[in-house]
């Protein structure tokens, strides 16, 4: 089959055809680091699953002024440390906090927007589009974890409405109504 479309009679091709007001141009892993800082020793040491903290951030900036494209970048930061723990032989314990992996993420995407009005252009930036990359940071996230020899990390939904309210709550904006 052929992946061209026609046109309806009486249309040139484009013609009549609605643009969606959030397109996808690409999206890419922008920086990715794994770091076992006590390899080899965690691997024969660790005995329980590590504590994960993980840190999330999203950032949006215009590629070209006046333009309508944008890049947003969704931030991830897994910091596993090993849980305080008595070793079998009663001869002392594992230091608390000893670091398992460092795993860091920044998965972006270039996005255009299309008959956005001016209000609804912070939300869909900090909100629709990190909604859309989440799922495939949280994949690259999983994979380089569980390939780092360890469980993979499965981030868990994130609020990313929330986590804009919290924003603009931190920066003194009022909050906006239907976001």
């Amino acid at each position: 089959m052929s992946d061209i479309q026609s046109a309806p009679p009486g249309q040139t091709p484009g013609q009549g055809q609605q643009v969606p007001p959030l397109m996808v141009n690409v999206q890419y892993i922008k920086d990715l680091s794994f770091e076992v800082p006590n390899a080899p020793d965690i691997y024969a040491t660790l005995r329980s699953q590590p504590a994960v903290q993980i840190n999330l951030d999203v950032q949006a900036r215009a590629l070209q002024e006046g333009q309508n494209v944008y890049e947003v970048v969704l931030s991830v930061k897994a910091d596993a440390r090993e849980p305080a723990a008595t070793n079998g032989n009663g001869n002392g314990s594992v230091p608390e906090g000893r670091s398992v992996f460092i795993a860091e993420l920044q998965y972006a995407g270039v996005f255009t927007l299309t008959g956005v009005p001016p209000e609804a252009v912070e939300p869909l930036l900090l909100i629709e589009c990190p909604r859309l990359l989440f799922p495939f940071a949280r994949n690259v996230l999983s994979d380089v974890t569980r390939e780092g020899g360890f469980p993979p990390v499965l981030l868990q939904p994130i609020d990313f409405v929330g986590l804009w309210q919290a924003r603009r709550a931190a920066a003194g904006q009022p909050p906006v109504a239907n976001a």
